[in-house]
């Protein structure tokens, strides 16, 4: 198992400065890690160093990729004679929202899915929510006017700003429901071949995620759980493992984690 990390801008034989603890951790647990240039993906100069060996499995821990350059990404590590953990099918199966949400719809609140250029405010009107929750398939705005608006007429305002602060829309838009959470209780789970993790090896698995666990088959994936007032739990998003920060974590206990699914498997 080899860990391929963000190489930094000025270096391309050093990890970026983000990721330089996750790398000590993993090392310090006997992985194997590299690093690549994600500015050089697709270009002749697009190397992983050091290069894997041929046949090993390598997992990306790094930012968030399009499809595009996910391919690009998969394509230098299987010209190593290496393979990815997930597949490009893979990645998508959790990165987007489309594809997750019909396997834990009784998990999550309600979403409905729309193009960038559907009538989206009469769309809205029809919903006839109190408040929506407005992302693309992969994130919110989490600048200027923000996500959640509680009237129609707002959501151009939303898609303005994410095309301006985002530079694109990735998909679709996703208006979501909106739920009455308690913010702090959120916390991110890693499930790693069938089996979830929390941040804390006491911390008890809520079987929210675990129902996601059997439901969802991808090798690699983070699922965010927050408790509503009336004492449930919901899901809030899930998410490739391999571009989802250790919100709630510490780099020792992801090493760790990954350390025990390598004996179980």
């Amino acid at each position: 198992m080899i860990f391929l990390f963000p190489s930094d801008y000025f270096n391309p034989k050093k990890a970026d400065a983000a990721y330089l603890e996750q790398v000590a951790c993993m090392q310090n647990a006997g992985f194997t890690t590299s690093v690549i240039s994600l500015e050089s993906l697709g270009s002749v100069s697009s190397k992983i160093i050091p290069v894997p060996e041929a046949g090993s499995k390598v997992v990306y821990r790094g930012w968030m990729l399009s499809q595009s350059d996910y391919e690009l990404l998969v394509s230098a590590v299987e010209s190593t004679g290496a393979s990815v953990l997930n597949s490009t099918a893979e990645y998508l199966a959790t990165h987007y929202i489309v594809n997750w949400y019909p396997l834990i719809v009784d998990l999550t609140p309600e979403t409905k899915f729309y193009s960038v250029n559907d009538d989206l405010e009469n769309e809205l009107n029809k919903l006839g929510w109190n408040g929506f929750f407005i992302k693309d398939y992969v994130k919110s705005l989490k600048t200027s006017v923000g996500s959640i608006i509680n009237k129609p007429s707002e959501i151009r305002t939303v898609i303005t700003e994410m095309q301006k602060f985002r530079g694109s829309i990735e998909g679709g838009i996703c208006v979501r429901q909106i739920e009455d959470f308690i913010p702090e209780t959120e916390r991110r789970y890693f499930v790693i071949y069938g089996k979830p993790f929390a941040a804390s090896p006491d911390e008890e698995i809520p079987e929210i995620v675990e129902e996601c666990a059997r439901r969802i088959e991808s090798k690699f994936f983070s699922v965010d759980v927050i408790e509503c007032r009336d004492g449930s739990k919901r899901i809030v998003e899930i998410g490739d493992g391999q571009v989802s920060d250790l919100v709630g974590w510490t780099s020792e206990r992801f090493a760790q984690c990954w350390v025990e699914s390598n004996l179980r498997n």
